[in-house]
C-alpha cells in the first residue's frame, strides 16, 4: 500500500491499525479520509472517556456535595455517537450510503408528525 494518507500519529495504536486496515482495503479520497480520521477521533475519545468513567465512577458530587453525573459521561456518549454517524457517512461496507434512505429515528417517530 503506498502511504497516500498519513495515519496521525495522536491516535491509539489500536486505532492506528484499524485505519490502515481500512486504507488497505478502501481507495479513499482526500474528504473520505479526513471523515476516517474524525470518526477514528470520536472512537478513542469515547474510550479515553470510559476509562476515566471506571476510574472515577458514574456519579461525582459537586461543590454542594450533591450527586451528578460525571463529565465523561456526556463525552463519552457524545463520542460514541459521533463515531457512528461517521462510520454511516463513509458508508465502507455498501449499506446505508449517504444517497439511501434512512430509518426512523424511533419506532414512534411517525405518529409525531
Amino acid at each position: 500500500m503506498a502511504e497516500k494518507h498519513k495515519v496521525p500519529a495522536h491516535l491509539r495504536p489500536e486505532t492506528r491499525k484499524w485505519i490502515r486496515q481500512i486504507l488497505g482495503e478502501f481507495d479513499l479520497e482526500s474528504h473520505h479520509f479526513r471523515v476516517l480520521v474524525k470518526t477514528a477521533e470520536a472512537f478513542d475519545r469515547c474510550e479515553q472517556a470510559r476509562e476515566q468513567l471506571a476510574t472515577d465512577g458514574l456519579v461525582v458530587k459537586d461543590r454542594y456535595e450533591t450527586p451528578k453525573a460525571h463529565p465523561c459521561v456526556a463525552i463519552e456518549r457524545d463520542s460514541r455517537t459521533a463515531f457512528f454517524r461517521g462510520l454511516r457517512e463513509l458508508a465502507l461496507d455498501g449499506v446505508d450510503a449517504p444517497e439511501a434512505p434512512r430509518a426512523p429515528r424511533t419506532a414512534d417517530y411517525g405518529s409525531r408528525r
